[in-house]
């Protein structure tokens, strides 16, 4: 049977895949992400023949505002999100996940669909192109990269069921593949590529504009001096969030974490936006 790895996030069945990673990750304290479906069999044969899906084509897009975190945090590891796509290669085992999935959202916000030829990734930016060689047979196809996973150890890349199936590893459920990034060349019609935000800590989100300039102070007094309040619009709320940073790497983010927390600001978190 196929073999599947664990579901991707604290970000519930389908739709904890993936934004409860991200949730998580921006929690800077990503719990373990709840067990996937057993290795799911092969589902009814699609509305369309498999082999008439084409592949997508590389184009450049916009990095998503979602699923592309400075790093992350699941079952205890630390992941860190790639700049770019450009020059990565790796060989290694793939999977695949289905029916368990289908509709659920994925990292970047999207919905999964189990047809469509799309792939999820730990690293690589979202979204991205990569070309997936099955190295048994040879055969090839190019996928479009909207997700995070797989998380099982060993695993590099986990392929929609349409993938999987043109690359003709849906009953063994793994196979051994090359994962080599597609970087088209941007156009003047292209959008551009966002550039990657500085790291920042949230020490505390407020409804109370008072609590927040407390709790500045309080972090100014013991030494922490480049936190701000952010003042944000929240499903109609109006939320008063207290940062530190842009901090200019990942060990001074681990280092203000660890200084907050001993001042018993025990929720301080990466900030996602």
């Amino acid at each position: 049977m196929p073999a599947s790895n664990p579901s991707r996030r604290a970000w519930t069945q389908p739709a904890l895949r993936l934004l409860p990673l991200l949730a998580a990750a921006v929690a800077g304290c990503v719990s373990a992400p709840p067990k996937r479906p057993q290795p799911p069999t092969a589902p009814a044969p699609s509305p369309v023949e498999i082999e008439k899906i084409p592949d997508p084509v590389p184009r450049a897009e916009p990095r998503s505002a979602k699923g592309n975190p400075p790093f992350y945090e699941v079952l205890g590891k630390r992941y860190f999100v790639l700049e770019d796509s450009a020059g990565y290669v790796e060989r290694g085992i793939a999977s695949w996940y289905g029916p368990g999935f289908h509709a659920a959202l994925t990292s970047n916000g999207e919905r999964y669909d189990m047809y469509a030829m799309t792939a999820a990734h730990k690293t690589l930016p979202l979204p991205c192109y990569v070309q997936v060689t099955n190295l048994k047979n040879g055969k090839s196809v190019v996928v479009r990269v909207n997700d995070r996973g797989p998380f099982k150890e060993g695993r590099i890349i986990d392929l929609s069921y349409t993938a999987a199936a043109k690359l003709d590893m849906l009953t063994d459920g793994t196979t051994f593949v090359e994962v080599r990034a597609l970087t088209p060349e941007a156009s003047p019609s292209d959008a551009p590529v966002a550039a990657t935000s500085g790291i920042f800590v949230q020490a505390g989100a407020f409804s109370s504009e008072a609590n927040a300039a407390t709790l500045l102070e309080r972090l100014r007094a013991h030494g922490v001096q480049n936190g701000f309040v952010r003042k944000d619009n929240v499903e109609g709320r109006t939320l008063y969030r207290v940062r530190v940073g842009p901090l200019p790497s990942v060990g001074e983010f681990d280092r203000i974490v660890s200084k907050l927390k001993s001042l018993g600001v025990t929720d301080a978190r990466l900030a996602s936006d």
